[in-house]
């Protein structure tokens, strides 16, 4: 299963940006975005280090919500 992560850019140079989610930050190839334009602000899907698609803040929001979910019900099952 792959599995992309919401991120939020915090600085764009080029095809690269920092992203930041959660407290953590990496930097991100917006390669796969070139015709896009992303700009400090904006989220984006993120899947090994490469963001795959822009995203509004609330399906970032919803995304990790589901996510929160999945991890609580998997610490209750003592699958973690």
């Amino acid at each position: 299963m792959c599995l992309a992560i919401p991120m939020q850019v915090v600085e764009v140079s080029g095809y690269n940006a920092r992203c930041q989610a959660r407290g953590i930050e990496r930097d991100v190839s917006l390669f796969l975005l070139q015709d896009e334009v992303v700009a400090p602000g904006d989220f984006v899907m993120v899947h090994v280090g490469h963001a795959i698609q822009k995203m509004s803040a609330e399906h970032a929001a919803s995304a990790w919500e589901l996510y929160d979910d999945m991890l609580q019900r998997l610490g209750e099952s003592g699958s973690a």
